[in-house]
């Protein structure tokens, strides 16, 4: 990887699996992969999006004098039934060297919502499909010499508690905590998960990465992928001091997931916290305790009805 961070070293022969990786973070993160020589599962809830994000990701590579080799998988994080259909498709392929969480709801609705399966949407979205997702891949990833998990973050986990009483939110809903307490689950599992596989003595790692403030008006246009309107790209260029493009965004997981410093239970983000390079940082605390994420994990546990077994 260069010195930026914003290239990925050989990964030719390497299975990643990115979901949410038809726009945003995801979509910048699967091109790199795929640049890099990785096979790219783009799962993604809306398929023909997903179509689009594989066509722009082979002409980007093309481009680049590389071919492309990207696959699409339906997989929507707020229904168990498609992340179980996803995770079968998935499960008995020869390896999975990199798994990114990165699907997820950037913008709450204003009053509380459930998925189908009853979780508060946010939290089911963000955290509960995924830790499903994983635990089905469990059987791929102890097979795959060096696999990875990467959890998406966010600078979020540092405005709220967890409120471990009132996870699905019941009793005291607001948007803002919503996302902020969905995504200090999703670190804080994360980093129970890296414990767990070290106990296991897996040959396997999870790490942690927020991009920073990423926004749609200042990331690159691309056609079918991001095409934020001209009122966006001038109002979000105003916050150009402290805001970076999603493309920038996307390197700070691209370091999580590849970097040689990202050892297991590490977490990166942009050096100036909302933007800059990739660096290893340190976590909100309640995302690092391990009394706290043994709460949620055996929540999440109980919300999805599977037990997890690294």
């Amino acid at each position: 990887m260069s010195d930026d961070r914003s290239a990925v070293d050989d990964l030719t022969g390497r299975t990643a699996v990115v979901t949410g990786a038809n726009k945003g973070i995801g979509f910048f993160t699967a091109a790199a992969l795929a640049g890099a020589g990785a096979h790219v599962v783009l799962a993604c809830r809306d398929v023909e999006r997903a179509d689009a994000a594989a066509r722009a990701i082979r002409a980007r590579c093309e481009r680049d004098g590389v071919r492309a080799s990207v696959e699409v998988l339906q997989l929507d994080t707020s229904s168990l039934d498609s992340v179980a259909a996803a995770a079968r498709a998935l499960v008995d392929r020869e390896r999975i060297d990199l798994v990114v969480a990165n699907a997820g709801v950037v913008h709450p609705p204003q009053t509380r919502q459930t998925t189908v399966d009853g979780n508060e949407l946010v939290l089911g979205t963000n955290f509960l499909g995924h830790f499903a997702l994983l635990a089905g891949l469990m059987p791929a990833l102890r097979r795959s010499s060096g696999a990875r998990v990467v959890s998406l973050g966010s600078m979020a986990t540092r405005l709220s508690s967890l409120l471990l009483d009132d996870l699905q939110l019941e009793r005291s809903y607001a948007p803002w905590r919503a996302y902020a307490q969905s995504k200090i689950a999703v670190e804080s599992f994360g980093f129970e998960l890296d414990r767990r596989m070290r106990a296991a003595e897996l040959d396997a790692t999870s790490v942690v990465a927020h991009p920073g403030y990423s926004i749609s008006g200042r990331t690159p246009r691309v056609p079918g992928v991001n095409e934020p309107s001209r009122m966006t790209v001038f109002a979000d260029s105003l916050q150009a001091p402290f805001t970076q493009g999603k493309d920038r965004g996307a390197r700070s997981v691209l370091a999580a997931a590849t970097h040689p410093h990202a050892v297991g239970g590490s977490y990166w983000g942009p050096r100036w916290r909302v933007k800059g390079a990739p660096v290893k940082q340190e976590p909100a605390w309640v995302c690092a305790d391990p009394a706290v994420a043994q709460r949620v994990w055996e929540f999440a546990e109980q919300a999805t009805g599977l037990r997890f077994e690294v």
